[in-house]
């Protein structure tokens, strides 16, 4: 999108000024002073402070540890538990929302001449058979702030074959990492998602999928019924067996984490809040009648839950926003940007369009098309994922509403795969049998040919921090997030909306 996302006079440099200036003083004043801005890398040591004020491209993000300050020397998060030298922290910085944006990977490889262990071959290249010392075979975690997935193909009882017909990564195709390898593998690249507000992304308990009607996974501990929102494709039931696989997978250790560990890392995760906290023309969220959903203590306080449109709205009410004319205090770009925020909530809320073609929602019950807004799917309360099992087919891995570039291009990024399914097997319920998709998805794990391209939808909070977007980076900008859904469902939006919009979700 090439048009600005903001429809806002700057005014004068003294207003830029006066908003960098208290954004700088809040930090200075809440941030420890060895506190790494840029990047924390394992085993550095160091105070993570209680509350981190964090600057990015749109103003601050904020991060609240209700645990109060935390040692990291020694601590499993923060310390490497494998053979390559990541940590946790690698993957899930504090600068970018505790995740990685592709700007932060970008001037990593610059510092560190590719040498850092977020880029080790296992994940953090396009194949690990590559040349290592190559900018190249890491590009697409330099650009779109991807991490090589590897997952054991097939899944008990698929009901489809696969077959990479386009493998610029070369490694579908590998004859160590492949599909036809001795461990036959299907490598992805999906984006990492952020480790915070998880007491809202494990919400939830129900023995059925409110969409499907199908069972939901259990916790193999307490034989509990899980969210089934914690990873892309909802492989893992709980955080523990997710920390599990990482450190075997992403870090390479040669054991699972201990139960110390384990505890250590599932407590410090379930502490941790984030939300933007602060924009660079609208200023800090934190003054008086600022919307009761912004800002990392909203989450803190706050109850997880199905929201809606009007009576419980999924991110609270904006109007205390919408007309700040007579409101002292504050400059005019300060004002039009809050309005602007409170327009764009409203677009959210109550602008309706036509949902259609979208597995695993149009075609559980709702209709094909529905008319709906963006609460249909994103109905989760404070998180804007989805309260039931969020895996989704809203059409960015699977031709022909991709992100990529056409069927037959050479020029794309992403591997292509041909999926074929049986004849016996119920058919993706818009695409029919045979279907070309950049990532199966949620059916990797599931075997289904319906689920082919559904992935679990991420929480909204710290967009500002950790572009790019969607689960394969497509989305450099939230404008060609929005533009995406503009042109997917034919939404028809104006220009102020679409600025509104973004808007908005800047300052989630």
């Amino acid at each position: 999108m090439n048009a600005t996302p903001r429809r806002l006079a700057l005014g004068v440099l003294t207003i830029l000024i006066t908003v960098v200036a208290a954004v700088s003083l809040l930090t200075a004043q809440d941030m420890a002073a060895d506190y790494p801005i840029d990047w924390w890398a394992p085993s550095q040591g160091g105070t993570l402070p209680a509350v981190l004020h964090l600057d990015n491209p749109s103003g601050t993000l904020g991060i609240l540890n209700t645990s109060g300050s935390l040692d990291t020397k020694g601590h499993p998060f923060f310390e490497p538990l494998g053979t390559n030298g990541r940590a946790c922290v690698t993957c899930h910085q504090p600068a970018a929302a505790m995740s990685v944006s592709a700007a932060m990977v970008k001037e990593r490889w610059r510092k560190t001449s590719g040498k850092d262990p977020l880029f080790a071959a296992i994940d953090g290249s396009n194949c690990p058979s590559l040349p290592q010392a190559k900018e190249a075979s890491h590009s697409l975690l330099i650009n779109r702030g991807l991490f090589r997935v590897g997952i054991h193909w097939p899944p008990p009882n698929a009901e489809f074959t696969l077959e990479a017909v386009r493998d610029p990564s070369t490694c579908n195709t590998d004859p160590v990492w492949g599909l036809k390898s001795k461990n036959p593998t299907v490598s992805v690249f999906r984006r990492p998602r952020i480790t915070a507000n998880l007491r809202y992304v494990t919400s939830g308990d129900a023995p059925f999928n409110s969409k499907t009607g199908e069972l939901t996974d259990l916790d193999p501990d307490t034989g509990r019924h899980v969210a089934m929102n914690l990873m892309a494709d909802a492989r893992a039931a709980t955080l523990q067996l997710q920390a599990i696989d990482a450190a075997l997978t992403h870090l390479q250790a040669k054991a699972a984490p201990t139960a110390e560990q384990l505890r250590r890392i599932l407590d410090f995760e379930n502490k941790i809040y984030l939300a933007q906290s602060g924009d660079r023309i609208g200023g800090l969220f934190s003054a008086p009648n600022a919307p009761d959903g912004l800002g990392p203590a909203a989450l803190e306080h706050g109850q997880p839950g199905l929201g809606d449109n009007l009576k419980l709205p999924v991110f609270g009410l904006f109007d205390v926003w919408k007309d700040l004319s007579k409101s002292p205090g504050l400059t005019d770009a300060q004002k039009e940007f809050r309005e602007s925020v409170a327009r764009g909530a409203e677009v959210f809320l109550l602008r309706p369009f036509w949902i259609r073609d979208t597995a695993n929602l149009n075609d559980t019950g709702p209709g094909n098309p529905v008319k709906r807004t963006c609460t249909t799917c994103h109905n989760a309360r404070f998180t804007g994922m989805d309260l039931a099992p969020g895996f989704i087919d809203l059409g960015t891995n699977n031709y022909p509403n991709w992100t990529e570039p056409g069927l037959y291009s050479e020029s794309g990024s992403l591997p292509v795969f041909k999926v074929t399914c049986g004849k016996s097997a119920p058919p993706h319920p818009y695409l029919g049998r045979t279907i070309y998709t950049t990532d199966p998805g949620r059916a990797l794990i599931s075997g289904k040919c319906a689920d082919v391209g559904s992935i679990v939808m991420p929480q909204f909070r710290g967009l500002a921090a950790r572009a790019p977007y969607f689960a394969n980076g497509s989305a450099q900008t939230l404008g060609d997030l929005v533009d995406y859904y503009d042109t997917r469902f034919d939404m028809k939006m104006t220009r102020p909306e679409k600025s509104d919009l973004i808007n908005f979700l800047s300052a989630l």
